[in-house]
C-alpha cells in the first residue's frame, strides 16, 4: 500500500528541505519533508486562496485551517494578524511534526496544532472562518464532508472560504456548499483555481 500525504502515517524516506517564501507581505521559513503536500515551494492554489479570504469580514473569534499540512495558511494568517488564534488541523502526524517547528522558526504563538481527521476532534468548537485546500486524493467523500460538516463549526456570520481546480470538482463544490448554506460565491478563479466561499447564518 502506498502512503499519501493524507494518511496518519506517511512511510517516507526522510530528505529535508528548508527555504523561504513569501506569504501576505511577511517572509516565513519552512522545512519540509517527503510525505507532505507541495514540498518544494507554497502551491499556487494556497497562495491564490490567502489572496482572495476576507479577514476583515469574519466576525470575532479563532480561525481554523482544516488540513494544513506543515502549516502555510495557517502560519501565513497567524504571522499577519497576531489578535487572532489559528488552530490548525491535519490527520498526517509528518505534516504536523513540521507545521510544528515551522511555527517555532517564525516564531508563531498564536496557534494551536492538533491531529484531527477532518472535524473529529475538534468537538463542539465554532470559528469565526474555516479554510481549507482539501486533500482531493484523498477523494470526493473526504472533500465533500470537509465542506459540509463547516456548518457545524461556524459562528454566526462566519465564513467557508476553499480553493479547488475547475478540474477537481470546484463547481460541485459549489453546489454543496450552496446546498449546505444556502450561499456559496465565487470569490476569485486564477489559471483554474476557483476560491469559494459560504458564509453562515
Amino acid at each position: 500500500m502506498t502512503n499519501h500525504y493524507y494518511t496518519q502515517n506517511p512511510d517516507v524516506v526522510h530528505e529535508e528541505r528548508h527555504w523561504p517564501f513569501t506569504l501576505l507581505g511577511n517572509e516565513l521559513l519552512f522545512t519540509t519533508d517527503n510525505g507532505v503536500f507541495s514540498k518544494a515551494r507554497v502551491d499556487y492554489g494556497s497562495r491564490v486562496l490567502l489572496d482572495a479570504f476576507n479577514a476583515d469580514k469574519t466576525p470575532a473569534g479563532d480561525w481554523l485551517d482544516l488540513g494544513c499540512g506543515y502549516g502555510p495558511i495557517g502560519l501565513a494568517l497567524a504571522k499577519k494578524y497576531p489578535d487572532r488564534q489559528v488552530t490548525m488541523a491535519d490527520v498526517n502526524e509528518l505534516a504536523l511534526a513540521l507545521a510544528h517547528q515551522n511555527a517555532t522558526a517564525n516564531q508563531i504563538d498564536n496557534v494551536q496544532i492538533i491531529e484531527s481527521d477532518r472535524y473529529a476532534a475538534l468537538g463542539e468548537t465554532k470559528y469565526a472562518a474555516i479554510l481549507t485546500n482539501p486533500p482531493v486524493r484523498a477523494g470526493k467523500e473526504v472533500v465533500t464532508s470537509m465542506l459540509t460538516d463547516a456548518a457545524q463549526h461556524l459562528l454566526p456570520g462566519g465564513t467557508l472560504t476553499v480553493v479547488l481546480q475547475k478540474k477537481q470538482g470546484a463547481p460541485s463544490a459549489k453546489k454543496h456548499m450552496t446546498e449546505t448554506f444556502g450561499n456559496c460565491q465565487i470569490l476569485k478563479k486564477d489559471k483554474g483555481y476557483y476560491i469559494l466561499e459560504s458564509t453562515q447564518n
